[in-house]
């Protein structure tokens, strides 16, 4: 029954997903006892291998290329695998979906590093910790996967980590060896490595009933370890769907040169969860390396090492053929958002079959069991259904059901582009966030590591940030992408943390905060490198980018920019006190608005201000010729005026004029912007709200 139909539209995902993923019946054999065979319909496998009593279930070591606890014997990693009865009593082979972990066995009461000291100068180490019994993982390591796979004819295998559970080896926290481990388990089912029945024994065991095609997923490590594996470019890893997945280890557990901690895990840091996941039965073989990253990790200067190097998948992303499907939520601070967006942003410039899946939650939420589906069935069974002509972004839309996301041609959202915003005023209190338009002022605002973000922001004035604030919203704003900042400010001593901030604000005064992001002013020279010293006083400017937002910000709510030093919940925290000078003249942002300045100028009633900025920021950019810059400004100017004075019949003419002086300009798209603004402004002046 192989029958092809066309794929459902994403306001049918929901409903396919029920059907197409119901609890199945048991599976039967035909009458004169045929076995059974895999079933595709609608472009997706099908339950047929229903009856849990006929499954194999197997368990073995599969010896890797390395040995990372230095014992002289090459590693052996634990695996167990689930199949179809069919595999072993008749000649079907299967493909395989592969999850791969260091948690199966459980973890150690592990203490985090203190965060409360000045900047640059740690503690000499994490506290001692007890290890904690490791969980059984034989003869079965987990069962996730099982019941949804399985019975759409596809093996399940599950293996351990390097240094966890019954696996040899050492945990590195995205070491090279943890992405060779499951690249040998992978070379072992397509007969390229060698199986033992037992961890120290030589009787071996072959993947005869698998056909060498590998799918791999997981949530978070879980998901990060298909991502390594995919750059070693291993053949027969066909697929990967990596959730809420780690793509460089430094972005996170650092940015842009400073110690960031990943949510809700303030201090944790590579050699914490190494020390965690540490679950071998014999727990001082790995104790030495585990030292090693404590020292080598550098947490003195939050800067880019070769320790951190070995750790960027996105480094050898040239190394992945296997098509992803990514899966990220956008409100996800313990593995920030911006680890999927720059895989997908890498994938697609090299032509890698991808799509991206991105919801408004938290950590975890896998894409829709459908959409898997598709995928595991066009790579590993080869199902001709057509997920390659699908849109390739999906987003969850905020209040809507997550398991049916609105479909994009791309991500971010088409038609997001970057809009400049400046600020003025005073931002102890609320001061003015203006589209192209900056003041020519310093604010100061001293550090308080105690005071949490969203106190700051919620807060009517405060000393320890800077706010500026959008008037209110007379109509929804789509953001979409990475909004950036450009921050010129001085410290009064070598080091200080800087933090900035996104936020909305609701009618009710309620505040959110959208997106944040971090750097290290030492770092001002160039983020990826040593930082140096602060000069006291001395003017250093800052550029860096924010984690990437998708949210609809409600008609009614504000948007804000905030400025602060320490963020208590990720960065370290030295003691209070510091004091930091902003260059308002020097400082700006960009939000990445569906609709680009005009939609921001229409939502905050700031067309005409938006319309003479629009031409001041273009002159002082360099993108208008002196005499361009000089005719429209002097139009618009004029313009306005009168449409002030009730004059229409002038102000339409001189807004004729700005629209022929800015057809002569020769940037593309900043003369549809100011084609845009002006028929904006003549739209205004007919209705008479100019």
């Amino acid at each position: 029954m192989k029958v092809l139909r066309p794929l459902p539209t994403a306001t049918a995902v929901g409903t396919a997903l029920a059907l197409c993923l119901a609890p199945a019946t048991v599976g039967t054999a035909s009458a004169d006892d045929e076995p059974l065979r895999p079933v595709v319909a609608d472009g997706v496998m099908q339950p047929v291998f229903t009856d849990s009593r006929t499954w194999v279930r197997d368990e073995l070591w599969v010896e890797t290329e390395f040995d990372s606890d230095g014992d002289g014997l090459l590693d052996r990693m634990h695996v167990t695998i689930t199949r179809p009865g069919e595999t072993e009593t008749s000649d079907l082979k299967v493909p395989v979906v592969y999850q791969t972990s260091p948690y199966y066995a459980g973890g150690n009461n592990v203490q985090n590093w203190s965060v409360n000291h000045e900047l640059g100068f740690p503690p000499a180490g994490p506290p001692p910790y007890p290890n904690n019994p490791a969980s059984s993982t034989s003869p079965i390591i987990s069962t996730a996967l099982v019941s949804t796979w399985v019975p759409r004819g596809f093996a399940v295998v599950h293996s351990e980590s390097p240094g966890t559970g019954l696996s040899t080896g050492c945990p590195t926290t995205g070491g090279t060896n943890e992405s060779l481990a499951p690249k040998a388990v992978i070379d072992w089912l397509n007969g390229r490595a060698r199986g033992f029945t037992s961890l120290t024994g030589t009787q071996e065991v072959t993947a005869d009933w698998s056909t060498g095609k590998v799918g791999m997923t997981g949530t978070s490590y879980n998901g990060t370890l298909p991502i390594g594996v995919a750059t070693t470019g291993v053949e027969g890893l066909e697929a990967i769907v990596p959730v809420s997945a780690i793509s460089d280890w430094y972005d996170y557990y650092r940015s842009n040169g400073l110690v960031v901690a990943p949510g809700g895990y303030q201090g944790e840091d590579a050699d914490i969860l190494a020390a965690y996941v540490h679950t071998r039965p014999d727990r001082t073989v790995c104790a030495p390396q585990i030292v090693e990253m404590q020292q080598t990790q550098d947490r003195a200067t939050g800067d880019r090492n070769a320790f951190w190097d070995e750790r960027n998948y996105l480094d050898d992303v040239d190394g992945i053929s296997a098509a992803t499907l990514i899966a990220h939520g956008l409100g996800d601070w313990n593995v920030k958002a911006s680890q999927a967006t720059n895989l997908w942003s890498e994938l697609q410039e090299r032509g890698v079959p991808s799509q991206i899946y991105l919801h408004q939650g938290g950590h975890g939420g896998a894409p829709p069991d459908l959409m898997m589906n598709l995928w595991f069935s066009r790579f590993l069974y080869d199902v001709p259904n057509g997920v390659e002509e699908q849109p390739r972004a999906w987003v969850a839309r905020e209040g809507a059901n997550r398991l049916n996301p609105t479909p994009y041609a791309s991500w971010p959202v088409p038609g997001s582009r970057p809009v400049p915003v400046g600020m003025a005023g005073d931002g102890s209190e609320a001061g003015d966030l203006r589209i192209m338009a900056r003041e020519d002022s310093t604010q100061d605002l001293t550090d308080n590591a105690a005071v949490r973000a969203l106190n700051l922001a919620s807060a009517a004035s405060s000393d320890h940030r800077l706010l500026y604030r959008s008037r209110p919203l007379l109509e929804p704003v789509h953001l979409s992408g990475e909004p950036q900042v450009s921050i010129t400010l001085s410290a009064d001593r070598p080091a200080v943390n800087l933090s900035t901030a996104v936020v909305a604000t609701a009618p009710n005064g309620t505040s959110r905060i959208l997106t944040r992001g971090f750097a290290d002013p030492q770092n001002a020279a160039d983020l990826d490198g040593v930082g140096t010293p602060l000069v006291p006083g001395q003017e250093v400017t800052v550029d860096f980018t924010y984690e990437p937002i998708d949210t609809v910000v409600a008609a009614g709510s504000t948007l804000s920019v905030m400025v602060y030093s320490s963020d208590n919940e990720y960065t370290i925290r030295p003691a209070a006190g510091s004091r930091l000078s902003v260059d308002l003249g020097s400082t700006s942002a960009t939000l990445p608005v569906v609709g680009g300045p005009l939609a921001l100028a229409r939502a905050t009633r700031d067309v005409p201000a938006y319309a003479r900025s629009l031409v001041a920021w273009s002159d002082e950019h360099g993108r208008l010729s002196t005499q361009n810059a000089q005719q429209l400004a002097q139009f618009v100017d004029k313009a306005l005026s009168f449409a002030a004075a009730g004059k229409t019949h002038q102000a339409r003419q001189h807004l004729d004029h700005a629209r022929q002086a800015a057809e002569r300009v020769a940037d593309e798209e900043l003369r549809q912007d100011l084609l845009d603004v002006v028929a904006e402004l003549l739209r205004m002046l007919e209705e008479g709200r100019l």
